[in-house]
């Protein structure tokens, strides 16, 4: 049984996968044989298969406009000890496995997130990510990348399918209560992140959340297709 599996939902992202699982690769040096990588392909009609087979990743095809359902069709797929998920147009640091490894061993937590770094920045950058960041403290969860025993994962159920977006941020809370029945705390890594592409800011704008409320607040909800459609599923690739 691999130690990690590492899900990957993809939909055209031939430009950014190869740089996603080149960190990978390096993060899995500590751990030879022992990481799987799953790629959730969704609509794709790029070279993002080939791309994926090609540096020895499962793939499996979930065409839902939900990244719930793409999400979860890759972790039923993984056999590993440890989920770990990751967006393809993000990269983690090489120390990251090592790192959920050690806290995992620990059994004092759950699992947790990673903090995000943009890969440029601007005022608007600067301020939205703000916005964010006071809104998962508020939480007190993060998330950029998910981290838990697949166990852990399958007993809540993986992410919730009735929420067309900011599944992530429920999976976060589902996942810090069963935590806390349990004795265990939900964590954020401070000693490794990500790096995240700054391609929604490059299609819509830097201000662009900043300046729609209205389109924040529904996203928030997770409930609206046509806004999900629009900011995440149909997004120009």
């Amino acid at each position: 049984m691999p130690r990690f599996s590492v899900l990957i939902p993809a939909r055209n992202e031939e430009n950014y996968l190869p740089r996603c699982l080149d960190s990978i690769k390096v993060a899995a040096t500590p751990f030879p044989d022992q990481v799987e990588i799953i790629v959730a392909l969704n609509r794709c009609t790029d070279h993002t298969e080939e791309i994926a087979i090609k540096y020895g990743a499962k793939v499996v095809h979930e065409d839902g406009r939900n990244l719930a359902r793409i999400r979860n069709a890759a972790a039923k797929a993984a056999t590993g000890e440890i989920i770990v998920t990751i967006d393809a147009d993000s990269r983690m640091t090489s120390n990251m496995l090592l790192e959920i490894d050690r806290l995992l061993r620990t059994g004092k937590y759950i699992g947790g997130g990673v903090p995000i770094r943009p890969e440029r920045w601007s005022l608007g950058i600067v301020l939205t990510v703000m916005l964010l960041a006071v809104m998962l403290m508020w939480r007190r969860v993060s998330g950029g990348l998910f981290w838990c025993l697949r166990k852990d994962f399958e007993a809540i159920g993986g992410f919730n399918e009735n929420l067309v977006s900011l599944e992530d941020l429920d999976f976060a809370q589902r996942l810090k209560a069963s935590g806390k029945s349990k004795g265990k705390r939900f964590m954020t890594i401070r000693k490794a992140h990500i790096i995240t592409s700054c391609r929604k800011w490059d299609e819509f704008g830097d201000w662009y959340l900043l300046t729609n409320p209205r389109l924040v607040r529904r996203i928030l909800r997770g409930k609206s297709q046509e806004d999900a459609d629009h900011f995440y599923y149909d997004v120009r690739r």
